[in-house]
């Protein structure tokens, strides 16, 4: 469900970087199942954000069974670190069972159940953060991680823009500066996670018409 035209679309996916053969089969996955994922485009996209960032150590809130991680995990050192949270114990052991296919055992940290509490059981620094769980709690995983994010690192945000459970046009609207009538959680989570990130002084942050939308946030100082 890409924002771009069609055709924007297709020349993106076109130049984007091959997927290797465990990334097309969670993709496949994800296809036959109606799994969501962050989709191949914006998985080469977090893995060349680490790389900018030279990451060593990458937190997410929200990991599925993997395919984000894994992408975040091709551009780790030997020595680096990845954190998977997810509440679904079937999607962790999927993960588990993706990263290791794709050689990542020993960068692989797994953390069952809410990933606001795993947060708290890790000390900084992370130089890459996804955000990618429960839309109307983006806000808090912000604050829980922001002092964990040195100077040159990265909090990437997913479904900025829409998702299922987003009310594009409303959203628009409440950044905008409009507050429309019958506006979902979700949706005005979305809305007060960015209205958070581009009020901090300490980040500069982009939002990119990738997939369904992601918030980069840069920090600064």
């Amino acid at each position: 469900m890409d924002i771009l035209s069609e055709k924007a679309a297709r020349f993106v996916r076109a130049a984007a970087p091959e997927p290797d053969e465990v990334q097309a089969e969670m993709a496949a996955y994800a296809e036959e199942h109606g799994f969501p994922t962050v989709g191949h485009e914006v998985g080469a996209t977090l893995r060349l954000l680490a790389r900018m960032a030279d990451a060593r150590r990458v937190f997410e809130f929200g990991s599925g069974y993997g395919y984000s991680a894994y992408w975040f995990a091709e551009a780790l050192p030997e020595d680096g670190e990845v954190v998977l949270t997810e509440h679904d114990e079937d999607e962790l052991d999927m993960a588990r069972e993706n990263m290791s296919r794709g050689g990542f055992d020993d960068l692989a940290k797994y953390e069952g159940g809410d990933a606001l509490d795993a947060i708290e059981r890790y000390d900084g620094p992370f130089d890459v953060v996804l955000i990618d769980h429960q839309k109307h709690r983006y806000r808090e995983a912000f604050e829980a991680v922001r002092a964990k994010v040195p100077p040159g690192g990265v909090i990437v945000a997913d479904n900025a823009m829409k998702a299922g459970i987003i009310q594009t046009e409303k959203l628009l609207a409440l950044l905008e500066g409009d507050d429309p009538d019958d506006v979902n959680e979700n949706t005005r989570g979305i809305a007060e996670y960015l209205h958070r990130v581009r009020r901090d002084d300490d980040f500069e942050t982009v939002v990119l018409p990738l997939g369904e939308g992601i918030a980069v946030s840069y920090r600064t100082a």
